[in-house]
C-alpha cells in the first residue's frame, strides 16, 4: 500500500533559488562497519562501527543544516552483515524453494540473531541518528538486509567455492527473504521518517520510499527502491513520478550497475532466477529506469568498487549512472599490523560525494570520494591506487583514481528542467 505526504515546510525552508552548488552524499554497504565480528567485544584490534560514526558526523557537520554543502544523502542498503534465520520463509516454502547446507554460507555468513539484535542492528541505528533531522535522507535495504538466509536445492555450492581474491566465486544460488528487522528500524513508521514533510511517499511499509528536497535552484525527487522490484513497486514508483512531474529524479536500489559497468546480477544471487516476477538490473532499465524521462541518474551499491556509464534513455536524454561500494577497502586494519580476519573489507571511511553546480554556464557534476578516516579526498593519498587499485584489476592509476575524481558536463539539463529556480511547488 502506497503512502502520500505534503513535501511542504522542509522543502521552502531550505529553498535555494539562488542556485549555490550542493552536495549529495552516499553511503553504501556499511555491513563491515557494524558487523560484530570486526568490533573489540568480538576480538578485532578496533571497533569498526566508530569509523561509520565518523563518516556520519562528517555528513552531519557538512549538512547545508549546518552551513554545509551536502543537500541530501543516499544509503544504499547492506546496513548490517548477518541473518537472523538460515531458512526460507514460509511463503517460499509454499513456492517450492528449500534449503540445503553450504558450508561456505554457514563460515561466511552464519546466522547470528542474537549478535544481530544486540550489537549490528543498534549500530546501524546509532550511525543515522547522527544525522537525524539534520537533512533529508533514503535508507534502502539490499540482500544483507533480509531477516532469512538460504542456499536453494536447485543451485547447490560448488567445491572449493569461496571468496578468490576481490571474486566471490563457486558459492551457490543464494535467496533471500523477509525484511521485518530492516523495517523495524528504516520503515515508513521509524521515527527517521514518521512525520518528515520531505518524506513524501512509500510502498510495503517504507521498503520502496520517495523523498522531495531542494537545492542548487531546483527541487528535487528521490526514489529508493527495493532490490529486484516487482511490477508492484513499479506501478507505485510510475505513481509518484506522475505525481511528480519535470523534477530531475535521482533512482537508488541496491543492485543495478556491476563493477564493469553491465546492468548484470551477481550469479550466485541472482533474486529473478526463483521469482520471476522480479525485475533484474536489465529489465529495470527498459521497463522503468529509461522509459522516464526526468530520471537524471541512478546510484547503486552491492558490487565492489566504483563505475559509472551514461545512456541515452527512450526520449534521447541521458542518464548518469553510478555504482558506489568501498567496503572491500581495509588499508585501515593494514596500518594496525593486525592479522586479524575480515570477509572481504572494512570501507575505510570512504564515502562518495556528488556536488552540482547548476547555475554555471555549463551545468556540470563532479564526483569526489573523501575519507573520514584518512581525512581527505581521493587525490590527496599518494597511495591510493596502490592501497586500492585491486578492484578493478589492469586498470591503469590514474584512470583508477579518475573514477573517484571526475566531471561531468550536464548537457541536456537546462533543456529538461529549465533555468534555476524554475520548478514550481506542486
Amino acid at each position: 500500500m502506497a503512502a502520500w505526504l505534503s513535501a511542504r515546510g522542509f522543502d521552502e525552508m531550505l529553498s535555494d533559488a539562488a542556485g549555490a552548488p550542493f552536495s549529495i552524499a552516499v553511503v553504501s554497504d556499511t555491513q563491515n562497519y557494524v558487523s560484530h565480528r570486526n568490533q573489540r567485544e568480538g576480538g578485532f584490534p578496533f571497533d569498526t562501527r566508530e569509523m561509520l560514526y565518523d563518516v556520519m558526523a562528517y555528513i552531519a557537520r557538512n549538512a547545508r543544516s549546518a552551513g554545509g554543502e551536502i543537500a541530501f544523502v543516499s544509503g544504499l542498503g547492506d546496513n548490517w552483515q548477518h541473518p537472523s534465520i538460515a531458512e526460507p520463509d514460509q511463503l517460499s516454502l509454499d513456492r517450492g524453494m528449500r534449503a540445503i547446507g553450504n558450508p561456505v554460507i554457514e563460515d561466511l555468513l552464519p546466522a547470528s540473531p542474537e549478535q544481530l539484535l544486540s550489537i549490528e542492528m543498534p549500530a546501524a541505528r546509532a550511525a543515522w541518528n547522527i544525522i537525524a533531522d539534520r537533512l533529508p535522507f533514503c535508507v534502502i535495504p539490499g540482500n544483507h538486509d533480509y531477516d532469512h538466509l538460504w542456499t536453494d536445492h536447485e543451485f547447490p555450492a560448488e567445491i572449493g567455492g569461496g571468496i578468490k581474491g576481490n571474486k566471490v566465486e563457486g558459492i551457490g544460488g543464494l535467496q533471500v527473504s523477509g525484511l521485518a528487522n530492516w523495517k523495524n528500524i528504516f520503515g515508513a513508521s521509524s521515527p527517521f521518517f514518521d512525520g518528515k514533510a520531505w518524506y513524501v511517499s512509500f510502498h510495503d511499509e517504507g521498503c520502496s520510499s520517495a523523498q522531495i528536497f531542494s537545492a542548487g535552484g531546483y527541487r528535487f525527487l528521490h526514489l529508493g527502491l527495493e532490490m529486484c522490484p516487482n511490477e508492484e513497486t513499479l506501478a507505485w514508483a510510475d505513481g509518484v513520478i506522475n505525481a511528480y512531474p519535470g523534477l530531475p529524479t535521482i533512482v537508488s536500489i541496491h543492485e543495478f550497475l556491476n563493477e564493469e559497468g553491465e546492468r548484470a546480477s551477481i550469479v550466485y544471487l541472482d533474486m529473478t532466477l526463483r521469482d520471476s516476477r522480479r525485475f533484474g538490473p536489465a529489465r529495470l532499465w527498459e521497463r522503468f529506469i529509461s522509459r522516464h524521462d526526468q530520471i537524471l541518474m541512478t546510484l547503486n551499491g552491492h558490487f565492489h568498487g566504483v563505475r559509472h556509464r551514461i545512456d541515452l534513455n527512450q526520449h534521447g536524454h541521458k542518464v548518469y549512472q553510478f555504482l558506489v561500494n568501498y567496503q572491500g577497502r581495509k588499508q585501515s586494519l593494514k596500518d594496525t599490523g593486525s592479522s586479524a580476519r575480515v570477509i572481504d573489507g572494512i570501507g575505510d571511511g570512504w564515502l562518495r560525494l556528488l556536488r552540482f553546480d547548476l547555475a554555471a554556464a555549463m551545468p556540470t557534476l563532479y564526483l569526489r570520494a573523501y575519507s573520514t578516516h584518512y581525512k581527505g579526498f581521493a587525490p590527496d593519498l599518494p597511495r591510493y591506487a596502490e592501497w586500492y587499485g585491486k578492484e578493478h584489476p589492469g586498470m591503469p592509476a590514474e584512470e583508477f583514481l579518475r573514477l573517484d575524481d571526475i566531471a561531468f558536463d550536464l548537457e541536456d539539463f537546462r533543456q529538461r528542467f529549465g533555468p534555476p529556480g524554475a520548478a514550481a511547488d506542486p
